[in-house]
């Protein structure tokens, strides 16, 4: 066989050879076994010497003019594989955009943030403003606007987080209630308000205290503010919280911002005021503290205490959420546990 003829077989092979390859692998495979710098046009290149020299140019001409082909053939047969690559896998990976969409896991409210937003809403219902402070706070407006003086021994049940004399983390919420009194205008109306937020205190952390919890504190001053104007928000506010069959009742206390103190207890949910642990066998649980408001405090405020008067009260964010969905430790709402979390999370309707 002489030249010509091998350079006409090698030509049929080659591209029956790249017709059959299936895959890119296979078709790299081929290219070198015919174009490669070991492929079988390079050794006849190579191989050039031994050709009569009346020969060579033509030979030299039919061999570019079958790489030319091959590389071609090999360039088109690697793009009708890519083609057939990505449509089938666009086939395989097709989504059916008419099928429903599938609902993804969506988080939820906090336990204590769903009390909040119930209270702060039921609130503004009642005609209340919701003020925001600051959880750094003074002393001036923490204490002693709300006749707190600098040697008052019941400074010493406020375990506070002093940043330096003057400055602290509030530990309540009542220096909100200061700042708004003070800025008041009565010509425009009574003063109906309440002040949530986070509030500190030097504690150990245990099932039930906390160095960090949530609180609101709600003042109403107006003229002819009575007890029995808080005896009602309060019995009102205990049952859109704990439910409409909750019993009420009022006890004698002591806070220096409020006289006459009292503090509010609610019947057992557990025993429905039957006895049991977890009221202590009184069938009652203490949820917050009120009063109306000492003199002192709206004298110091600039509030004329010989006309107006009015009533406080302080409830624990915490202590509510605790109580209504009967949680056992306080930690639980600050460690993030998401099987804690997904308890009160609320399926999409």
């Amino acid at each position: 066989m002489d030249l010509f003829d091998r350079l006409k077989q090698l030509r049929e092979e080659g591209l029956a050879e790249i017709k059959k390859a299936s895959d890119e692998q296979k078709l790299n495979e081929v290219r070198v076994q015919l174009v490669g710098k070991k492929g079988e046009l390079t050794k006849i290149l190579h191989s050039m010497k031994e050709i009569s020299p009346e020969n060579r140019r033509e030979v030299g001409q039919k061999v570019n003019e079958l790489r030319d082909l091959f590389n071609s053939q090999l360039d088109e047969t690697k793009s009708a594989i890519v083609k057939a690559l990505i449509a089938k896998k666009m086939e395989e990976e097709r989504v059916d955009v008419t099928l429903p969409g599938r609902r993804s896991a969506v988080g939820g409210k906090h336990p204590i943030y769903e009390i909040l937003d119930d209270l702060e809403a039921y609130f503004i219902g009642m005609g209340y403003q919701v003020v925001q402070g600051p959880e750094i706070e003074t002393d001036h407006y923490v204490f002693e606007m709300m006749n707190l003086p600098k040697d008052h021994p019941a400074r010493d049940m406020q375990a506070t987080f002093y940043i330096d004399p003057e400055n602290l983390l509030r530990s309540q919420t009542s220096g909100d209630q200061a700042r708004v009194l003070e800025k008041h205008d009565f010509s425009k109306g009574p003063l109906k308000m309440v002040g949530p937020g986070k509030v500190y205190r030097r504690d150990d952390d245990d099932a039930t205290h906390s160095h960090q919890f949530m609180q609101m504190e709600g003042l109403v001053i107006d003229k002819h503010v009575t007890m029995g104007d808080l005896k009602g928000t309060l019995e009102l506010t205990a049952k859109h919280i704990f439910g409409q069959d909750r019993k009420t009742r009022l006890r004698p206390s002591y806070f220096p911002f409020t006289e006459p103190s009292v503090e509010m207890d609610v019947s057992c949910f557990n025993c429905d005021g039957k006895g049991c642990a977890i009221c202590k066998y009184t069938g009652w649980i203490e949820v917050l503290g009120a009063g109306m408001v000492h003199p002192n405090v709206l004298e110091n405020a600039g509030v004329d205490s010989t006309v107006y008067g009015g009533f406080a009260f302080g409830l624990g964010l915490d202590r509510f959420a605790i109580l209504k969905y009967g949680i056992d430790d306080i930690r639980d709402f600050y460690t993030n546990d998401v099987r804690f979390l997904e308890q009160f999370r609320k399926e999409e309707k």
